[in-house]
């Protein structure tokens, strides 16, 4: 069975990925944990999730369609796996993307939309705030490989395959209706009451998992999974999970700003403004207006 680890781009997913990791590697003390440990909470869909499956996997109508078949592969030797997606809990042409049949439990990460634009335009190489508005806004958006990328990782064993996640707004909306063993997870608690929310999530896990981690693992995944920790890992010996350039053909920096990603001083007022009308009736439930 899949546990989600589910949230719209750049809204703290992978922290929680290397958090999680490092916490179930927390007996291991020969283990130095890096971002190659990410491998250990894999990108759904993926290529290698699909063999056999599909003619051409970075054909996105034909991936939708066996997302249920792909799932039911995974889990049909019965082990418990933890998968990260950008994707949303959608229905796309009759093809669910998951369902209770297949999902254990859903870990959804939400952050307030006028910090995930910043981390957009500087991720996907947008030009100005208009462009990654208009990103955040669509309701038929999808991701997938730039060309630079497809040259680079088409022969690879596996990649991420095209992903539709949708708004900002249709991507939470989409992953709450989740009720079975769901928690929510704000982006902004992770930053301002660290130990209350990482302790919050291994309680959760451990439930699931059916496992006791004491305060001392806890506490040292914490410190182990800090973004600045994370960010000069990336400095140091890069990141396979940075996306290229389409200007430069180098790789953006993956963690960017993090904490220092602050709207109220970064963020044009009109921009800020056109996103919190749009998206105001969800923000106002998640306490961001």
């Amino acid at each position: 069975m899949i546990i989600w680890l589910a949230s719209y781009p750049k809204s703290g997913n992978t922290w929680l990925r290397f958090f999680i990791i490092s916490l179930l590697f927390a007996n291991n003390k020969k283990r130095e944990m890096n971002l190659n440990h990410l491998q250990a909470i894999m990108p759904f869909p993926g290529k290698a999730q699909f063999e056999n499956l599909v003619k051409d996997c970075l054909d996105f109508e034909e991936v939708s369609r066996n997302w249920i078949n792909a799932q039911q592969k995974i889990n049909s030797d019965k082990r418990i796996r933890i998968f990260k997606t950008h994707n949303m809990n959608i229905r796309y042409k009759n093809s669910d993307f998951t369902n209770l049949n297949n999902t254990l439990a859903t870990i959804y990460i939400v952050r307030d939309p006028r910090n995930v634009i910043t981390s957009l335009k500087n991720h996907y190489s947008l030009k100005k705030y208009n462009d990654a508005k208009e990103f955040m806004f669509s309701k038929s958006q999808v991701i997938t490989l730039s060309e630079i990328e497809k040259k680079k990782f088409s022969k690879k064993k596996n990649f991420q395959l095209p992903q539709v996640i949708g708004s900002w707004q249709t991507h939470y909306r989409s992953w709450k209706l989740m009720r079975k063993n769901f928690l929510l997870i704000k982006y902004e608690d992770l930053i301002s009451n660290p130990q209350k929310e990482f302790f919050k999530l291994s309680e959760f896990l451990g439930d699931i998992l059916r496992v006791k981690f004491s305060h001392k693992q806890i506490s040292e995944s914490i410190k182990n999974s800090s973004f600045d920790r994370l960010k000069s890992m990336e400095d140091n010996y890069g990141f396979t999970e940075s996306i290229y350039n389409i200007q430069t053909g180098k790789k953006n920096k993956f963690f960017y700003l993090g904490p220092k990603n602050d709207w109220r001083n970064i963020l044009d007022k009109n921009i800020s403004n056109e996103i919190a009308s749009e998206f105001e009736k969800d923000m106002k439930e998640l306490g961001y207006l």
